[in-house]
């Protein structure tokens, strides 16, 4: 594993309508942290795990500070357009990215106000991106927490729906070989056979890369998002109790499906392009 690279942060969901996005988070069950608006222009509404978190992010129309959030909106509806790495130092992630050839972006800080129960607080941020031509899906980029006290919040981790942690995210690929080897080489690490594809553990959340049809085969009677491979397809959410999960997306509106493990999966249509497995 890269010595500056400690998983998975976060994920990252480009929302059309961020209020109806948050909306539909809560009514999972979760719960959402207020509304953020970034020094770049983005606003955000997050889900919080204690490692990992879930990032609905939005921006204005108008703006061209954000590219990738347009970019992937243009191409389809809502999804999972990148996802975040977490780093301790980005310059030195930087640096050894930059030795491995992999094109890494001089790192960039930004904040947002964050309004707590001591006052008003900057959260600050420092990322940078891993060149595209290395990513084998979506956008990937390093982000370190300058102020980690001011995000990670106990209050905003407890979720009435029992959700403790993002388990892993699932990418499906036409070739399957080529998009695994490019995570390798990214978290410099191998991957390991599953019975859908290949798996990268990242020290955080996993990734799980498939064919579509394996993953449909994984999720039966659960809608996947149409947009052309390579994408990610769906989210495995770790939860302490299956029935309180099932009955918080039953009084949501929702209409889980049990999985033959016996967890419960909300197709992309229900989830913002997403489909999200309780389990």
């Amino acid at each position: 594993m890269r010595k500056h690279i400690q998983g998975i942060d976060h994920v990252v969901f480009a929302v059309r309508d961020l209020d109806f996005a948050r909306d539909t988070f809560a009514r999972m069950g979760f719960t959402v942290t207020p509304r953020g608006f970034h020094s770049l222009g983005s606003q955000n509404h997050c889900v919080m795990f204690a490692e990992t978190y879930l990032e609905l992010l939005w921006l204005p129309p108008e703006l061209k500070t954000r590219p990738f959030i347009a970019d992937f909106l243009a191409r389809g509806g809502d999804g999972l357009a990148a996802v975040a790495l977490k780093t301790r130092d980005a310059r030195k992630a930087h640096a050894e990215l930059q030795a491995a050839g992999l094109d890494p972006t001089e790192p960039v800080d930004f904040s947002r106000p964050v309004e707590l129960p001591e006052g008003i607080r900057d959260a600050n941020f420092r990322t940078l991106d891993i060149g595209p031509a290395h990513v084998p899906c979506g956008r990937l980029f390093l982000c370190q927490h300058l102020t980690p006290e001011a995000v990670w919040r106990s209050e905003w981790q407890r979720h009435a729906n029992g959700a403790a942690a993002l388990a892993a995210m699932a990418v499906i690929s036409a070739d399957i070989a080529a998009t695994t080897s490019g995570y390798e080489r990214i978290f410099d690490t191998n991957a390991r056979d599953i019975a859908e594809g290949r798996l990268i553990e990242t020290g955080t959340a996993s990734i799980a890369v498939a064919s579509g049809k394996s993953l449909s085969s994984r999720l039966p009677g659960v809608w996947i998002a149409a947009r052309p491979a390579p994408l990610i397809a769906a989210l495995f959410v770790r939860v302490a109790d299956r029935a309180l999960a099932d009955k918080h997306l039953r009084r949501g509106g929702f209409h889980p499906v049990r999985m033959p493990d016996g967890s419960l999966a909300l197709g992309a249509a229900e989830a913002h392009g997403v489909a999200m497995v309780f389990g």
